[in-house]
């Protein structure tokens, strides 16, 4: 066997592809077309969100709501899709509501409750164990001893009644599902155990609601077919009365007849409102009851009983679809009375004392919420916000409101997080003072401050009413020494700070947040608050420097933040840093690396694996990555070593060490006095650190790049000992259960070795072909190897055992200093003998290797890359010819006659002049 010379210039000029020059480069940023607006004359049908300006002037903001935009009052959804739409919702709302309010597992009953305790076991309890709430009114426990049953016995017996309810109505027992029903709906007129209410309430509204469906199907029915079942009409959703027949109709009429014969009114208002839905048969607009129903409320005399009833109404109003609104400002006014009575009551008793009062707001509270939703939802559409915010009392002469608030602080604060930003930016001024005026136990008044700065951050105000608030908000928010009140106001404003750019304010946030945490520890809301800040703070800035020379920034991040959201900032800070591209100040660099050693100490390497424990690993990386000392490299190496001390036990941190030394060495080799004490420092800082990485593979990789370094720095005895390291690394490596991922890595690094031992001068001493050998020899010892690795491989050490033959090699040493084997063996045969010797060997066996692999496909493709490699490496001769038949009679045994990469095998054999045509035919 011979090797084929090879002229690599004339190849390059003959198979290169042709170039042309590129008229932008294909990662740089195209420049964008100007954009010329359109004018369009024609009136605009629809009201288009890109349209409107973000920011806008004074006047637009002050104008009434009337004027702010120009929307058409239609909608765009049709009632069935709003229906199901608020049916999503209403589910929702019910589970957050059931989850809310944790409740005792023991639930007390009274003697109203018969259709519980029926057939269920219920339990003796002292008085003097019951909860204090009970205690506090004893009125209501009279007796010794008092029945209780546990919580799951009670949802499991009002699921039995649902049941019992359906099964009695598909009997035709219809009274008797009445009745039933009845006596669920007295069980929401007991609020002794006032946690449960919320539960309760959601319970005993799905039979109700599960009642209404099916006495609605019951009219449907009568109005659609006759008493002999006959159809008669099959009504469409948007019927009117006038469809309905008169039988359906008095069938309707008679159901709302026994409905309002129940004798207390909390069960006759549910059972109403149930049925509500039904009026449609009677009545074109059934809501015109709703009034008469907000109206029957004001008779129940329980606050909390009251404000659910309330919440039923607002509910069951939504399947009629009213445009007027006004019976839902009539609830939530009547529930701010009460709330206003309640809060200003000053005798303290033991059923108004202030733990009462709270948890009476808090249960009260999903009720707010849920009502002012109904009110103000589509209100800026249709153009409503300022009419309902007159009826509501927000929009008065603030001289008239002192004294006299309109609303408590809990409904302010629904109605402002509900109401259209257009409307909350025209009066926030006005809505300020409000909040300035309202102090009250519903809510702290600091929330509703918040909140306001969070609503005013969705739509950019203009500056004027930005000042004219942020002047009154910190005027009041400085006098509370509070720190987490203080910073929970200043995490609503400060996007807007920085929206306008009012550093003003900024220094006062700062100061303030200084001296209110100073000499205190900061508690986990607080610092939850501060964490909100800071990574606001950093979102805004440009330039990490103008972050840091802000006063009392790094104090306050360094020394009043701890544990894990000082941790977050610190991310923050480091993730800043790296998008900013390299970091060149040192002042910064000292910053970060304290900052880096901190997220470190806090790095829990046996979790290692949790998300945040590989950001802050990562992030450091980086950040080592990105510093640059510029011409200081000696200080740079310092900053290295220094690093592998601090954070020797991220382990992707030594791969970036080992990086970024060699690129160290690589500045210097290019520079114009080449500093070979400093170019060794830096290859032995990487031949120490590279030991200490845990993952063989990369360990291999990094050898073998530090290798290439040094060989280009002309220090030839660190890259023998580099490669030999290397070889020795690969010797242990055992990937037995490797995946085909890891196989190929290991593949990837032997061709990488290959293609460096052609720049790496051959050693007397062992023999130039002392590498190759050594490969092949490895290669053959490890079982783990698969036939397709093996025979990849071994064409890999027969091109290179080809290359290293040639009289002129592909590429060279950038080093003058360093003579290549084309040069140092220049026409030895015993030079050449070596590498014949050493390729022989391997094609030899490449058959038997190419054979044992079990899968068709990829067998035939692997005697393919060999065939090529033999052709492509020898001369053409008969024994040559012999092996590549082989291989390519084990290709077409395993793929299709069509396969383009086998049909192009085939035409390079057949250009070989010793290769027999015969044994080469494709039948297609």
């Amino acid at each position: 066997m011979e090797f084929r010379a090879r002229d690599y210039i004339v190849d390059q000029t003959t198979q290169s592809l042709h170039r042309v020059r590129a008229e932008f480069h294909p990662l740089a940023t195209r420049p964008s077309f100007n954009q010329v607006d359109a004018v369009i004359k024609e009136n605009i049908e629809f009201y288009d969100p890109l349209r409107s300006s973000i920011g806008g002037n004074a006047e637009e903001f002050v104008r009434d709501e009337e004027g702010v935009h120009d929307i058409d009052d239609a909608r765009g959804i049709s009632s069935k899709d709003e229906l199901q739409l608020s049916a999503k919702e209403w589910s929702s709302f019910k589970r957050s509501l059931a989850q809310r309010f944790s409740v005792l597992k023991m639930v007390s009953i009274s003697s109203m409750h018969d259709v519980i305790v029926k057939d269920v076991k219920v339990h003796e309890k002292p008085s003097t164990s019951l909860h204090l709430d009970e205690l506090n009114d004893p009125e209501k426990f009279a007796e010794n001893d008092v029945k209780v049953i546990t919580r799951q016995e009670y949802v499991s017996r009002l699921r039995e009644l649902k049941d019992e309810i359906r099964r009695a109505w598909q009997a035709d027992e219809r009274v008797t599902s009445l009745k039933l029903s009845i006596k669920v709906a007295r069980l929401l007129m007991d609020t002794s155990v006032s946690q449960f209410y919320p539960a309760l309430f959601v319970l005993v509204t799905e039979i109700l609601d599960m009642v209404g469906d099916m006495v609605w199907e019951r009219i449907k029915r009568r109005a659609e077919f006759s008493d002999d079942g006959t159809i008669i009409c099959c009504l469409q959703d948007n019927f009117v009365s006038s469809d309905i027949r008169s039988e359906a109709k008095e069938t309707c009429y008679n159901w709302f007849c026994k409905i309002g014969s129940i004798r207390e009114l909390l069960p006759r208002i549910y059972l109403e409102l149930a049925i509500l839905h039904c009026w449609r048969f009677q009545r074109d607009q059934p809501w015109q009851n709703l009034e008469r129903l907000v109206m029957m409320t004001r008779g129940i005399a329980d606050p909390l009983a009251s404000a659910y009833c309330r919440l039923y109404i607002a509910r069951c109003a939504q399947k009629l679809l009213p445009s007027d609104k006004g019976y839902l400002i009539t609830c939530i006014s009547d529930i701010n009375l009460v709330l206003t009575r309640i809060v200003s009551e000053k005798e303290p008793t033991p059923s108004n004392s202030l733990e009462n009062k709270n948890l009476l707001i808090n249960l009260v509270e999903p009720t707010i919420e849920w009502i002012t939703r109904c009110i103000l939802k589509d209100a800026h559409q249709k153009k409503q916000a300022y009419n309902i915010l007159k009826e509501l009392g927000v929009v008065r002469n603030i001289k008239k409101m002192i004294g006299n608030v309109p609303c408590t602080s809990i409904v302010l604060h629904y109605i402002l997080k509900e109401l259209p930003v257009e409307s909350v930016c025209s009066h926030a001024v006005e809505i300020v003072k409000l909040i300035e005026s309202n102090k009250d136990i519903s809510l702290d008044q600091y929330m509703n401050y918040r909140l306001l700065g969070l609503r005013l951050c969705e739509k950019r105000p203009p500056i004027d009413f930005v000042s004219a608030v942020l002047g009154n908000v910190f005027q009041v928010s400085t006098l509370s020494s509070s720190l987490d009140q203080y910073l929970k106001v200043v995490d609503g404003y400060i996007d807007l700070v920085f929206q306008h750019q009012m550093d003003n304010f900024l220094a006062i946030i700062l100061d303030g947040i200084f001296i209110r945490a100073a000499n205190q520890v900061v508690v986990e809301s607080e610092l939850s608050s501060l964490q909100s800040i800071f990574v606001k703070l950093l979102a805004h800035v440009k330039k990490l420097e103008d972050a840091f020379a802000l006063n009392h920034f790094v104090e306050i991040v360094d020394v009043v933040m701890h544990g894990g959201s000082r941790d977050v900032v610190y991310m923050h800070i480091l993730g800043k840093a790296i998008k900013s591209g390299n970091i060149h100040d040192p002042a910064t660099i000292r910053v970060l690396f304290e900052f880096s050693q901190t997220l470190h100490q806090g790095l829990d390497f046996a979790n290692i694996k949790d998300d945040q424990q590989q950001q802050s690993a990562h992030l450091i990386s980086r950040f080592i990555q990105m510093v640059d000392y510029g011409t200081a490299l000696e200080r740079h190496l310092e900053f290295l070593v220094e690093c592998r001390g601090a954070f020797g036990r991220i382990n992707e941190l030594k791969e970036t060490l080992v990086h970024a030394s060699n690129n160290l060495a690589i500045k210097a080799i290019k520079g114009s006095n080449k500093l070979v004490s400093f170019i060794k420092s830096c290859i032995s800082f990487s031949e120490v650190t590279i030991p200490s990485v845990s993952a063989s593979v990369k360990q291999i990789n990094l050898y073998l790049e530090t290798a290439e370094v040094a060989l280009l720095g002309g220090l030839f005895s660190h890259t023998d000992g580099l490669v030999d390291s290397a070889i020795s690394c690969f010797q242990s490596l055992d990937l037995t259960d490797g995946s085909p991922t890891e196989m190929d890595g290991a593949l990837s690094i032997v061709q990488k070795l290959c293609s460096l031992l052609i720049i790496i001068p051959g050693d007397i001493g062992h023999g130039v072909a002392y590498y190759p050998r050594s490969i092949l020899s490895l290669i053959n010892s490890k079982q783990w190897i698969t036939p397709k690795l093996r025979t990849r491989a071994f064409c890999a050490i027969v091109s290179l055992s080809a290359t290293l033959s040639q009289n002129k090699l592909p590429y060279h040493v950038n080093n003058k200093e360093i003579m290549s084997n084309d040069k140092l063996y220049f026409g030895d045969p015993s030079y050449y003998q070596e590498f014949i010797s050493v390729a022989t060997s391997v094609v030899k066996n490449i058959v038997n290797d190419v054979k044992q692999e079990r899968h068709g496909i990829t067998r035939g493709s692997t005697a393919l890359e060999a065939c090529n490699c033999i052709l492509t490496a020898f001369k053409a001769s008969n024994e040559i010819s012999q092996i590549c038949s082989q291989l390519i009679e084990i290709a077409k045994s395993c793929l299709n006659a069509n396969d383009k990469y086998l049909r192009s095998t085939v035409n390079l054999m057949r250009k070989s002049p010793s290769s027999s045509t015969s044994s080469l035919m494709i039948t297609g």
